[in-house]
Order: structure tokens, then sequence, then C-alpha cells
């Protein structure tokens, strides 16, 4: 969070907090996206107009993913956008995709994640001015050398690997490919 928040920018002038993502290997714990989401936006994006809907707290300023392909809105699984209203008379929350405005009503809220920290999965085909990539044991399952590999690729500018050597030498050794199910 720190990080995100005011070191990367502090010390470097060409990336503010907008060009950061974090990408975890997995959603589940301490350093999964599920609980770096919720703190970063606690840090990030603390105050504001909000809905909270299927467990979600969005407010105005989040940075959001689709996560499933809405074709009649033309917004399709890992785009990644801004909460730029919130509608609470109207039910309705709009977001702005790279340059277009998309409205969902609160019941499709379901379709969208916040975007602080995305999985090495969700990232594939991106790129950010800078990435922060958390490397810890907990992640066991996932240190794997394809996907340490995809979430470095996806820095332009910056990479910050955080955790520890002992994982990051796991997942540089790991060669085998988990077949998932």
């Amino acid at each position: 969070v720190d990080l995100c928040r005011d070191r990367i920018p502090g010390k470097f002038a060409h990336i503010d907090r907008e060009d950061i993502q974090v990408i975890c290997p997995m959603n589940r714990g301490i350093l999964g996206t599920a609980n770096l989401n919720v703190e970063l936006q606690a840090a990030l994006n603390p105050r504001g107009k909000e809905i909270v809907k299927y467990g979600q707290t969005f407010r105005l300023g989040d940075r959001v993913m689709q996560v499933q392909n809405n074709y009649d809105k033309s917004v399709f699984n890992g785009d990644i956008g801004r909460v730029v209203d919130i509608d609470l008379e109207e039910q309705e929350i709009g977001i702005r995709f790279d340059n277009t405005r998309v409205v969902y009503s609160f019941n499709e809220l379901d379709q969208l994640a916040l975007a602080y920290a995305i999985t090495v999965h969700k990232s594939q085909g991106s790129e950010y001015q800078a990435v922060v990539l958390p490397m810890v044991i907990e992640h066991y399952l996932l240190l794997q050398r394809n996907l340490f590999y995809t979430g470095i690729t996806r820095g332009k500018k910056l990479v910050v690997i955080v955790g520890t050597k002992k994982a990051m030498g796991i997942a540089v050794k790991n060669d085998k490919i988990r077949h998932r199910y």
C-alpha cells in the first residue's frame, strides 16, 4: 500500500498513482487481489459517493475491471475502467473505459471488480507504466516461471517485486505449468 500511495510516486517523478498496477499470482490470502483491493481502495480512494453491492464497495474514482464479457455493452473480460458517476436515484453507475462511458444498473455490478490489484492471468496482454508484484510463499501453488515472467513483463518503466528471495527462487526454478480444470 505504501509503495503505491507514497513511495513510488514520491521517488519517480514520471510515475503517479494512476500509472501503478499491482499484479498478484493469486486472489486469496493477505497478499492476494481480494485483500489488496480493499486495502488499496482504503488508502487511495477512502471517501466519496459509494454503492455497496454483491459484497463490494464501489466509489467515485475507483479503478474497476470487467470480469465477464458483455457484448451488449461492448466491454470484455479484463477491460479496466474508472467509476465516473454513481446515480443513487436511477440506481446506475457510470464507468469510463478509455474514451467510452458505459452505464451499469446496480444489479449488473457483479460484472465488475475493483482493479487496484489484479491477477497475473487478468494482466496478460496489458502493459502498465509501473508494476508492483508480490512474491511470497503464501502463493506457493502459483509460483511458476511463466507467471513470474508474465508479471514482470507487464511493466514498461518500473517493476517492483515485494516479498522473499525464496518465493522468487521457487518461481524462477519452477518451469512446470500446472494444468487447470
